[in-house]
């Protein structure tokens, strides 16, 4: 049998980490079985489903790289099938026409909680009910069995046993035809061929009302592993207060996406202590029975780790596509010199985020329009004058323009002065970035180009001559 999985997200909102992770699972569930993950759209509530949330649903299965093998598959492109199903379900008498009143449903509820009773269906209509009127509006109720039990063995939550008759008659169709989720699934799964549903365990108690209506359509029902949700530090369920934003803000926020899935799978699944985890070593050791049946907590601090650390693992050029979105974002275009990869393989390690690596790679592209106030105090001063202009008349007189040869021009600069390194380097540094911390000196100076290095050692002279003046002044 072919492993069949699906990822079914409602288009009311953005792909959110609930979502991402519980396609992840589904996702990988596949691939380590050689099955196909399918993508399907449950849009039927027509008010709050949009098309800008189907987009954002499929740019983030698209940035994190979740793949489907078929869909999107729409649910408001298949009402003709669900009206078929319905039918059937009342020609077989698996399904009744329910005309009761939504003033009476309400006043059964009201009476039921008054009396501590589990508010449900009394059944008025199950065994055949006179319309009111020729053109009385009705809903179409499942008859679900009033004896015996519905047994889930559940992949991750082990053997769940529910009894008929605590489940009510539900609605299968509104009044005005439309589906419910329940009977939607059910078909869209039986249609699918979907064997493996791997969901939230906020559909729990979904289920055993959809396997009844699987086994009155005569359909082999799937195999259910209903994932655990995800809690914030404070154990309550995970909100946008929490971090709980769409896929998409975290590549905003300068995320790499191997990192968030890597984060993502060991939200509940483990394999010994490993905490890095390649794609293809997620898909090897994936099992859905081993996800822990305890909610997980969400932590900011510990996603934000593991993206530094796959800042610095991972592949510069791959980094690099990553990086050059953001810059783009700040109005640089990254195609021309210093080439991209060559200064995300200089700042690897001097980031968190691809944003915070975007702004201190800034300088290497364009003119930055003000001094950091603390370096510039300390380190363009009067006195780096001279460093700064026999540096520039050094580097000016280079034949080639590598960083084997600026830093022997730096040394030979220092050593004529009889000053050390630094004191040549550091004002050099904040002539060129603008700041007192970059890659190297020789690396810094090499991928800003001599053009633009010389440019702005001018301007750094200028500004520690007006510095001294103004202390002469004074």
């Amino acid at each position: 049998m072919t492993v069949r999985t699906r990822f079914a997200p409602s288009p009311t909102g953005f792909l959110h980490i609930g979502g991402a992770r519980t396609a992840l699972f589904s996702w990988l569930h596949a691939r380590k079985h050689g099955g196909q993950f399918v993508l399907r759209i449950e849009d039927t509530d027509l008010e709050r489903s949009t098309p800008e949330s189907v987009n954002a649903i499929l740019e983030g299965m698209t940035w994190l790289g979740l793949d489907y093998d078929e869909g999107p598959f729409y649910q408001t492109h298949r009402f003709e099938r669900y009206a078929e199903v319905i039918q059937q379900l009342l020609d077989s008498g698996h399904a009744y026409k329910c005309y009761c009143s939504k003033e009476r449903l309400e006043k059964l509820r009201e009476q039921q909680m008054a009396n501590r009773i589990k508010p449900r269906y009394d059944g008025r209509c199950r065994d055949g009910a006179t319309p009111p009127s020729p053109d009385a509006p009705y809903v179409v109720r499942f008859r679900n069995p009033r004896e015996g039990e519905v047994v889930v063995d559940d992949l991750i939550r082990g053997r769940l046993v529910f009894a008929n008759d605590e489940l009510d008659d539900l609605i299968l169709a509104r009044s005005d035809g439309t589906p419910t989720y329940n009977l939607t699934v059910v078909v869209d799964d039986a249609d699918m061929r979907i064997n493996h549903v791997i969901r939230g365990d906020d559909h729990i108690n979904n289920t055993p009302r959809q396997l009844n209506i699987l086994r009155a359509l005569g359909y082999e029902p799937p195999v259910y592993a209903h994932v655990p949700m995800i809690l914030g530090a404070d154990g309550k369920r995970l909100s946008k207060r929490h971090g709980a934003v769409s896929v998409i803000q975290y590549r905003e926020e300068g995320y790499l996406p191997e990192a968030l899935l890597n984060y993502l799978v060991r939200l509940g699944w483990s394999h010994g202590d490993q905490e890095l985890f390649s794609v293809d070593e997620m898909i090897e050791l994936f099992d859905v029975a081993d996800v822990n049946r305890a909610a997980s907590v969400f932590n900011p601090d510990k996603l934000l780790w593991l993206n530094q650390q796959y800042i610095i693992a991972m592949d510069p050029l791959h980094v690099a596509r990553h990086l050059s979105h953001h810059l783009g974002l700040r109005g640089i275009d990254p195609a021309p010199p210093p080439d991209l990869h060559e200064v995300v393989k200089v700042q690897q390690e001097r980031a968190r985020t691809l944003v915070e690596m975007a702004e201190i790679s800034e300088f290497f592209y364009r003119d930055f329009e003000d001094y950091d106030p603390v370096s510039a105090k300390k380190h363009l001063r009067p006195v780096a004058l001279e460093p700064l202009q026999k540096a520039r008349e050094a580097l000016a007189g280079l034949e080639s323009w590598t960083p084997e040869t600026i830093y022997p021009a730096i040394q030979q600069v220092a050593a004529e002065l009889e000053l050390k390194v630094g004191k040549v380097a550091q004002p050099l540094r904040v002539a060129v970035a603008g700041r007192a911390a970059s890659p190297s000196i020789d690396m810094t100076l090499y991928l800003v180009g001599r053009e633009a290095c010389l440019r702005r050692i001018d301007r750094a002279i200028d500004h520690v001559r007006e510095r001294a003046g103004q202390e002469q002044s004074g």
